[in-house]
């Protein structure tokens, strides 16, 4: 059985969480749209991640949309003490499967409300603020102020536990800062894209947990071609080594790798158990070196 508490824990919002979680996006069909190809394995998979020991769940109604919320209703309501289930708001989905922005205060509350109901909960733990920036994977500034007011007042009620920010850039989390505590900053973070290196950095000095998302996402050719070569010699998978990697970068990093696969799932949970030699370190940070030169 992977131990996945050797990647220790950290705080998010008020809890200690394990710092290898799950995020919930592949669940949903072909584009994060509609159905699961597969409904009994996406129950399968999430009831096996709680079992392994994965306490910090990552989701979102505009996943499906509603998909992802319900079937993780389905598959783990009534939840364990001790999950954490963190949603983002700030996007609706078309009918052709577009990422459309949904910042306007009512549009935020209705989508607070949203995964309150499909969640099955009285108060989200975490809610992060999606700015959906230059495209749907690029932050670009901008005050949010008036959508992190509207967080403030649905954490005043009650409903939201605690607020984070995903896709911004380091401005936009001091702006949020002045206004909010921010528990959680969710950005792009790789291998090789290290634009955050020093907010993750910042961050890490606050007791700020930082998520990247798409550990594999925007390799050059030769990039994942070295990456490939250290996880043959590790005898691991790219992924796995990616994540460890992740995991060795800062103490405030949690992760929320994604599948639809239970096999997959146990893969990447095995992760927290990869040791990277020094040598190994040195390509894989010399990656990151060459994206920024």
């Amino acid at each position: 059985m992977t131990d996945i508490g050797k990647a220790g824990t950290y705080k998010l919002g008020d809890r200690m969480v394990k710092r290898l979680g799950y995020g919930a996006m592949q669940l949903a069909g072909p584009g994060v749209f509609g159905p699961p190809r597969d409904r009994d394995a996406a129950l399968a998979v999430l009831r096996a991640a709680v079992a392994a020991g994965v306490d910090h769940i990552d989701t979102s109604d505009f996943y499906g949309p509603h998909v992802t919320n319900e079937l993780i209703r389905e598959a783990l309501h009534p939840y364990p003490d001790d999950l954490v289930i963190v949603t983002k708001i700030g996007a609706l989905r078309g009918a052709d499967a577009s990422w459309n922005p949904a910042m306007a205060p009512a549009e935020l509350e209705r989508a607070v409300y949203d995964n309150l109901r499909n969640l099955g909960l009285d108060a989200m733990e975490v809610v992060n603020l999606r700015v959906m920036g230059n495209g749907p994977h690029g932050p670009s500034e901008g005050s949010i102020a008036t959508e992190l007011t509207v967080l403030a007042d649905l954490q005043r009620q009650g409903l939201v536990r605690h607020i984070g920010l995903s896709n911004v850039t380091a401005t936009q989390v001091e702006e949020g800062r002045g206004i909010v505590p921010i528990v959680c900053v969710q950005n792009l973070y790789n291998l090789a894209h290290r634009d955050d290196d020093a907010l993750v950095d910042t961050l890490a000095e606050a007791g700020i947990a930082y998520v990247p998302f798409f550990p594999l996402g925007g390799f050059t050719p030769l990039q994942s071609s070295e990456l490939s070569d250290v996880a043959v010699r590790l005898d691991a998978t790219p992924l796995q080594v990616a994540l460890a990697w992740l995991l060795h970068r800062s103490p405030n990093i949690l992760l929320i790798p994604g599948t639809s696969s239970v096999a997959h799932l146990h893969e990447n949970l095995a992760a927290a158990e990869l040791v990277l030699p020094d040598d190994a370190l040195g390509v894989l940070d010399g990656i990151g070196a060459k994206a920024i030169a």
